[in-house]
């Protein structure tokens, strides 16, 4: 009897070999082969659809297509309904990821109270038994009549439920515990998240039916099985934060229905997730005062502008080569202000060890963030302290210069609105502003040597 075919698939992008790997040859992970069988394809789907029925009656005009007004339902969770685009739409399957006890089962569990009072949710869990979900909805005050429990694992069978009761919503937690029989993989294995998600979706577009699954990370803090669920589902949200830490960043990773630069921001209490609804106050919450190395920076997350404060530690080196350690900033883009400050300016940091934090577990990912990282590098080299009352924000070129940046009047009303009296900004920006129309002091600069004589 002839051997079935083994095939080796990468959990990573899918890429697949007949023998096993160490380093995928296509996206170069490491140890990401699964074994798993390979679908067989039967002799009727080979030959010409000559026998498959026509679909023409069922072609519609753009125009004719009605568009219901009422086709989001609203979360109660305003953080939530911001990163989704206004709310959950009406058939669209929605990916919630991130590490373990970060609290994606606890912010579902919460939205079912508002849910429940005008919907009916079903929660599907294959990883708590309904009395721990009922012990957990008790602490988080969750007692909504319309919210419904089942505990299950058979993704066939789920998918038939959902089709028969019609709820409303439904969320299931979570894809990697979900298999289907015929498949002879395990449950979590690429194909079976593949399968498992597929026929969720295809309950969620035929019914109409909003779906909520949630994905588990793998060790490099990537959602298990990205590139085989990214083309199915409709938005993939990514839970961030340091589990010993109370603050929360929802993101929208991907998203088909609105923004994926929008963020959600919580806090993570003894009754749950609370929703922080100024960031900003809650990133410069307990800022040095008369400290050096500390600069504050203003950068965009979709349309919302966010204070963060950027510290730095310039120590002399004890090794043959300094160190160099960024923790929420580009580590390239520090290397590379290093090299500006030193060549421009004439800041010599070979015989230090340069550290650079941005506090409270927050990313700068704009270019904005270049000054004041700058700012703050100098201001800890020279150990001078900037003025609490300083904001800046502003890209650095490779000469030296400072480049105009995205928004800059948003960014200078919240600087205005948190109390701060000067605010660092390129020249080249001031075309499109009135400094008269704003109540603090706006300081333009061309160069980093201009913005470093703010520093006293």
């Amino acid at each position: 009897m002839a051997k079935s075919r083994i095939v080796y698939t990468c959990n990573q992008c899918g890429f697949e070999s007949s023998k096993w790997n160490g380093k995928c040859p296509s996206c170069g992970a490491w140890n990401s082969f699964e074994e798993g069988i390979p679908e067989t394809i039967p002799a009727s789907g080979r030959s010409s659809p000559q026998g498959a029925a026509d679909l023409s009656g069922r072609i519609l005009e753009l125009e004719k297509i009605g568009s219901d007004i009422d086709i989001r339902y609203d979360t109660g969770v305003g953080e939530l309904n911001r990163v989704l685009g206004g709310g959950l739409v009406k058939g669209s399957l929605v990916l919630l990821g991130g590490e373990p006890g970060i609290g994606k089962s606890t912010l579902l569990l919460q939205i079912c109270q508002f849910l429940g009072e005008d919907h009916s949710v079903l929660y599907v869990s294959g990883e708590e038994s309904a009395r721990q979900i009922k012990l957990r909805a008790e602490r988080l005050g969750v007692d909504t009549e319309n919210l419904y429990i089942l505990t299950a694992t058979d993704a066939e069978a789920v998918s038939a439920t959902v089709v028969g009761s019609s709820p409303d919503i439904v969320i299931i937690d979570s894809i990697q515990t979900m298999s289907i029989g015929r498949i002879p993989s395990s449950p979590g294995s690429l194909t079976q998240v593949r399968e498992c998600a597929n026929l969720f979706m295809h309950a969620a577009k035929t019914q109409e039916i909003p779906i909520v699954i949630v994905g588990h990370v793998n060790k490099d803090g990537a959602i298990a099985g990205p590139k085989v669920m990214e083309h199915i589902v409709d938005a993939v949200l990514h839970f961030e934060g340091e589990r010993h830490q109370s603050y929360r960043l929802l993101r929208a990773v991907k998203n088909r229905f609105g923004s994926t630069n929008e963020i959600g921001v919580f806090e993570m209490i003894d009754r749950g997730l609370r929703e922080v609804e100024n960031p900003s106050q809650m990133l410069l919450a307990g800022r040095p005062h008369g400290v050096s190395g500390t600069c504050t920076a203003c950068v965009m997350e979709g349309s919302r502008p966010i204070l963060a404060e950027i510290q730095t530690l310039a120590a002399k080196t004890s090794y043959s080569a300094p160190r160099r350690m960024a923790t929420g900033f580009d580590f390239n883009r520090l290397s590379i202000i290093l090299a500006v400050l030193e060549k421009r300016l004439g800041v010599y940091t070979g015989s230090l060890d340069i550290y650079l934090n941005v506090v409270g577990g927050f990313r700068l990912d704009e270019p904005a963030g270049d000054l004041p990282a700058a700012m703050a590098v100098f201001s800890g080299i020279m150990d001078k302290p900037i003025r609490e009352d300083i904001i800046a924000f502003g890209e650095i070129g490779l000469g030296g210069e400072i480049r105009s940046v995205s928004h800059i009047s948003q960014r200078i009303r919240e600087a205005e609105r948190m109390g701060f009296g000067s605010c660092i900004v390129p020249q080249h920006s001031m075309s499109s502003l009135e400094p008269k129309d704003y109540n603090i002091e706006i300081v333009p600069v061309l160069s980093l040597k201009q913005a470093f004589a703010y520093i006293k």
